[in-house]
């Protein structure tokens, strides 16, 4: 299990290279195959020695081999993360080769979502699509009993806050929809906890930017897709059990 997990950290590594790529080329209309990236500063391609997951970041002290132009840390933050949840994910759905699948597809997809909402306020439908036909293949072909409950769940969820964003367009876009409906696809019943959890941690963060920025706060506009994330990431790891939990003390 400790090798499988140690795997699924490298594996994760190397995939959040790749989702930083993505979530700065698709919301720009550019291809994520080629060409390879290049520095920002200067525009001279990165070679292979220097895009080595949180190595090269840390070896070049986060500045760019060929201009001395500051790299983000948001780089190997997002492979660390990315990381860090696949291994998380392996550990607690080894049992599951299928629900293991569709975890590591799933949180793949919040960690791109993530960086693209937070940079430029877009989830982009490209992600989401690619996602979900990936994730119902999946379980068409390993688990097609679950794909009742994972309608029922991805209907109720986009369904949820597409009501919230017609009560409250300012608050919440369409890309907040489609995210909720394809959490529901992945996770089932687990969405439940997901949606209380990214509500939640909304409104707490939201609460504590007003008290900090008073009133004008309410007008700023706060990305709403990484609370979705985490509320995501909670309902993979921890949903059936709070499900159950749930349904035990009230049923």
């Amino acid at each position: 299990m400790a090798a499988a997990a140690l795997m699924a950290l490298f594996a994760g590594l190397i995939a959040g290279s790749f989702v930083t790529v993505v979530a700065h080329r698709v919301p720009r209309g550019e291809s994520v195959v080629g060409p390879r990236s290049r520095c920002p500063g200067c525009g001279v391609q990165i070679a292979a020695y220097d895009n080595v997951p949180v190595f090269s970041w840390a070896f070049l002290r986060g500045r760019a081999r060929c201009c001395g132009k500051a790299i983000s840390a948001r780089y190997p933050l997002t492979e660390l993360a990315l990381g860090a949840l696949y291994a998380a994910t392996v550990l607690v759905l080894w049992d599951d080769p299928t629900e293991l699948a569709l975890g590591l597809v799933f949180v793949t997809m919040l960690v791109a979502v993530t960086l693209t909402d937070l940079e430029r306020r877009i989830i982009p439908n490209k992600v989401l699509a690619v996602a979900a036909a990936i994730g119902l293949a999946i379980v068409v072909l390993f688990d097609p009993s679950s794909l009742p409950e994972r309608a029922i769940a991805a209907a109720a969820a986009g369904g949820l806050f597409f009501l919230v964003a017609l009560a409250y367009p300012r608050g919440m876009g369409l890309g907040d929809v489609k995210l909720a409906a394809t959490m529901g696809l992945f996770l089932g019943r687990s969405v439940a906890p997901a949606i209380l959890v990214a509500l939640i941690a909304g409104s707490v963060v939201g609460l504590a930017v007003m008290a900090s920025r008073g009133v004008s706060a309410r007008k700023q506009a706060i990305p709403f897709g990484p609370f979705l994330a985490f509320g995501g990431v909670v309902g993979l790891l921890l949903g059936d059990q709070l499900v159950d939990l749930y349904l035990g003390t009230f049923s």
